[in-house]
């Protein structure tokens, strides 16, 4: 293989242990913060499950990512670089301040900004941007309505229980959240495959697109390592600022976010988990009480959500320009 494939390859798989590490926050905050389950026990477990997602449900977001956002052969190698160094630049900076930002947006920005400064608007697909910006951006409403709606069914169903039922929801947290971490690893680890798939028919080593098995298993594997190891202050800003976490609020918030990003996988709709699953907490405690949920905490990540497209497009942009003058 060339340097080039060599070296996204390396990025991708960077890319995918940091996605690992910034989204193992969001499978696992409601069962530590509500002390469900210990750190590692939760990590540990929903790492197997990262690792389990692509195999079981395939990859079909992969091939929205690699093959219907661009035209694969009015791009270079360069570009793929620009747009991985971008995301992961990104996602160190948030990890770094503690902000759940959306791995998915910061490598959709890189990509558009990437694009556009290599080959231009044209070499973009229309109809292949659409589904991946109404993906990222009906979900996390489709996960606030989920949240509301299946605590409220919940507190239906158990208005006459006894406090037992507490032990019920603390341990169906490990459930949930199981479900959860194979559906982002069949969502999340799917994008960096398609981005190496589309480096191997630039660069001539496919002639279509087809995911390699090799492919698969070395981008689930980051993802899982990544996940494993954890980030504890991401597990803080998601499972604790928006309110008190509590085990039915966690079993709910997960079943909510795991049913909305599974489906968005095998439809092939690349989705942010860190919006799914921070808006369907928003959700179950709207359902309890709307005043419970700090709602500017929110605000602050809706911003950082806002922001990420553009900012990661524009360091993007100044890297292709930048590799265009370094790289032969």
């Amino acid at each position: 293989m060339s340097l080039a494939i060599i070296a996204v390859i390396v990025l991708a798989l960077l890319a995918s242990f940091l996605n690992g590490i910034h989204d193992s926050s969001n499978v696992v905050a409601t069962m530590i913060s509500s002390r469900a389950f210990s750190p590692r026990t939760a990590l540990n477990t929903t790492a197997v499950a990262e690792f389990s997602g692509p195999l079981i449900f395939g990859v079909a977001v992969a091939k929205t990512f690699g093959n219907d956002f661009v035209v694969a052969d009015t791009i270079n190698i360069r570009v793929i670089l620009a747009a991985l160094v971008s995301a992961i630049l990104w996602n160190l900076l948030t990890w770094y301040l503690g902000l759940p930002s959306s791995s998915s947006h910061a490598l959709v920005g890189g990509l558009i900004g990437s694009v556009v400064m290599g080959a231009g608007w044209q070499a973009i697909q229309l109809h292949g941007i659409e589904t991946i910006l109404i993906a990222l951006f009906i979900s996390p409403i489709v996960g606030f309505v989920f949240g509301y709606l299946i605590f409220r069914l919940i507190l239906l169903l158990s208005w006459n229980a006894t406090p037992r039922l507490n032990g019920f929801f603390k341990r169906g947290q490990m459930f949930s959240a199981v479900a959860l971490a194979l559906s982002h690893g069949a969502n999340d680890g799917s994008k960096t495959m398609g981005i190496i798939t589309l480096a191997l028919i630039i660069e001539g080593y496919l002639k279509d697109f087809r995911v390699p098995v090799w492919v698969i298993l070395i981008c689930a594997g980051a993802m899982a390592l990544g996940t494993g190891l954890g980030g504890m202050r991401l597990i803080r800003t998601v499972g604790g600022k928006f309110y008190k976490i509590r085990p039915v609020d966690g079993f709910a918030s997960q079943m909510a976010s795991a049913i909305v990003i599974l489906g968005a996988s095998l439809l092939g709709g690349p989705v942010s988990t860190t919006q799914v699953v921070s808006s369907s907490i928003m959700g179950v405690g709207a359902a309890g009480r709307v005043n419970k949920v700090r709602w500017k905490v929110a605000q602050d990540l809706g911003t950082a959500w806002l922001l990420t497209i553009p900012a990661s497009a524009l360091v993007a942009a100044g890297l292709y320009w930048l590799f265009r003058l370094v790289i032969h």
